[in-house]
């Protein structure tokens, strides 16, 4: 009875451990995906970001050249 139950236990916990191993590598491989579709998606982000940053400046440049500057009218000075 108690070879029996070794055997049974041995058993067990050896189905445990294969079962634990393979869902361990599967997470880790589903892990791993995840991490690089993120790293995809965050350089993605920083692209669309700098030429949005670069789109702003050049607005913001041409504004500053264009709105300072006063026209007379009628002898009166007047901010566009």
């Amino acid at each position: 009875m108690a070879l029996t139950n070794l055997i049974l236990t041995v058993a067990g916990v050896s189905a445990v451990v294969l079962l634990m191993r393979s869902d361990v590598k599967q997470t880790a491989t589903i892990f791993r995906r995840n991490v690089r579709q993120i790293r995809h998606w965050l350089e993605q982000e920083s692209t669309a970001a700098a030429k949005f940053r670069m789109e702003v400046i050049e607005v913001n440049w041409m504004e500053a050249v264009v709105w300072p500057v006063k026209f007379l009218v009628r002898g009166k000075e007047r901010k566009l």
